[in-house]
C-alpha cells in the first residue's frame, strides 16, 4: 500500500509561498509613494533616497583614489575606444570601455551603457568572447554601446561586477569529489546578504564612482550625463538613476515591471535581490526617486522574465499618478516592441539625444 500523496494545488497551505503572500501589502509600505503635492513629493525623496541607500548596503566603502590607468586605445574607424582600470574601493578595481566618437565637438555628452547578464562588457562593445572584433550587432545586447555612440555620445561601459573580468576565482572548490561551482553572481549575492548589504549596493557604488570619473575628464559633459542598460543592467540603470541624482535622464530595458508579477513571480539571479525592499512598496513607487527626470523603458512583447503586463501597469502608474504629481508626465515614455528579452533601440536612441540636450545636435 502507498502513502496517501497530498496535493499543493488543492491544499495551497502546503505551499511555502501562498501564505507569504498575505504580508505583500504594496499600498501600506512605509515609504511607498503617496504625495499628493510637488512640496510632499520632494519631502518623500529626500527621506526615501536615504533609506533606500542604507538598505541596499555598501554605499560608504573603503575610500581609495580612482588611479585611472589606460590599458588600450583602439581606433575603430568612426569611433575610439579607450579600456581603462578604475579603482572604486579599497579592494576593488573595474574595467570600463569608453567609446568616443570621432568629428564632433568636445566636451561630449556622455551615456553610461549597463551589460546584463552574459559574458560581461565586451557583448555591448562590439568585441566577441575570444576578445576579436566584430562588425554587426549580436546577441540580445545588440552592441547598444556602440550604436550610442554613433548617436553622437562618449559611452561609458563599465565590467560590471561579477562579470567578465570581475568574477570570482573559485579554484579552490574540488569538483574532482562532485562540489559544486556557483556563479559569481549567486555567490556575491550570499556573501553580500550575510554582511548586511546586497551585490546591487556593490554595483551602485561602484557607478557613482564611475560618475567621479568622468567628472574629471575636460573631454566630457558630465552634466550631460545619461544611462541605459537591459535586464541586470537594466535594475542597475534604475537604482544608480534613483540613488545618483547627476544621471540626468535614463532608458530601462527589459526590467521594469512590478515585483509581484515577475521579481517575486519566477527565477531571477539572486544578485537583483535587496532583502526588506518591502518597505519602499512597489517599483511603480521607488521611480519616485526618479521624477521628474525623463526615463523610457523598453519591453518585449514575448519577454519571458518581465511579463508585458506587468510592464504596462507599472508605466501606467508611473506617468498618470508618480509623474503628475511632478506635473511631468510628458517625461515618461515606453517602447513596447514585439521580441523576447533584448535592446530595442527604436526609440531609445532618439530618446537620449532629444533628453540630454536642446542643444546637442547629431552629425
Amino acid at each position: 500500500m502507498s502513502t496517501k500523496t497530498l496535493d499543493p494545488k488543492e491544499l495551497k497551505d502546503l505551499q511555502p509561498a501562498h501564505g507569504l503572500w498575505e504580508f505583500y501589502n504594496p499600498e501600506k509600505a512605509p515609504y511607498h509613494f503617496q504625495a499628493s503635492t510637488l512640496a510632499e513629493a520632494t519631502r518623500w525623496q529626500k527621506t526615501t533616497r536615504q533609506a533606500l541607500n542604507e538598505i541596499i548596503g555598501f554605499q560608504s566603502l573603503p575610500e581609495a583614489p580612482l588611479s585611472p590607468q589606460k590599458l588600450e586605445e583602439v581606433d575603430r574607424g568612426d569611433y575610439v575606444r579607450e579600456k581603462i582600470l578604475l579603482r572604486t574601493w579599497r579592494r576593488a578595481l573595474m574595467p570600463i570601455y569608453l567609446l568616443i566618437p570621432k568629428g564632433i565637438p568636445k566636451p561630449l555628452p556622455v551615456v553610461i551603457a549597463y551589460h546584463g547578464h552574459g559574458y560581461g562588457v565586451k557583448d555591448i562593445v562590439g568585441i566577441w568572447e575570444d576578445g576579436e572584433e566584430r562588425n554587426i550587432p549580436d546577441g540580445y545586447h545588440k552592441d547598444f554601446a556602440v550604436a550610442l555612440c554613433r548617436k553622437g555620445f562618449a559611452v561609458a561601459a563599465p565590467e560590471i561586477s561579477c562579470f567578465g573580468e570581475r568574477q570570482t576565482d573559485f579554484s579552490y572548490i574540488n569538483t574532482i569529489i562532485k562540489a559544486e561551482v556557483p556563479t559569481s553572481c549567486e555567490h556575491t549575492a550570499k556573501l553580500a546578504f550575510y554582511l548586511g548589504g546586497t551585490a546591487l549596493g556593490l554595483r551602485v557604488f561602484d557607478s557613482r564612482r564611475l560618475v567621479d570619473y568622468l567628472e574629471t575628464r575636460n573631454d566630457l559633459d558630465a552634466k550631460r550625463l545619461g544611462a541605459m542598460g537591459i535586464s541586470g543592467g537594466g535594475i542597475l540603470t534604475f537604482y544608480s538613476t534613483c540613488l545618483d541624482e547627476r544621471i540626468k535622464v535614463c532608458v530601462v530595458s527589459g526590467f521594469y515591471n512590478t515585483f509581484k508579477d515577475s521579481l517575486l513571480a519566477m527565477n531571477h539571479c539572486s544578485c537583483m535581490f535587496i532583502p526588506g525592499l518591502s518597505k519602499f512598496g512597489e517599483l511603480y513607487d521607488l521611480v519616485g526617486l526618479i521624477a521628474p527626470r525623463p526615463i523610457l523603458f523598453e519591453a518585449g512583447t514575448y519577454d519571458p522574465n518581465f511579463p508585458i503586463e506587468g510592464v504596462k501597469k507599472s508605466v501606467d502608474i508611473t506617468r498618470n499618478f508618480v509623474y503628475s504629481v511632478f506635473n511631468s508626465q510628458d517625461q515618461v515614455e515606453a517602447d513596447y516592441f514585439e521580441g523576447r528579452h533584448q535592446i530595442s533601440g527604436r526609440r531609445a536612441y532618439d530618446f537620449l539625444v532629444e533628453k540630454l540636450s536642446s542643444s546637442f545636435r547629431q552629425n
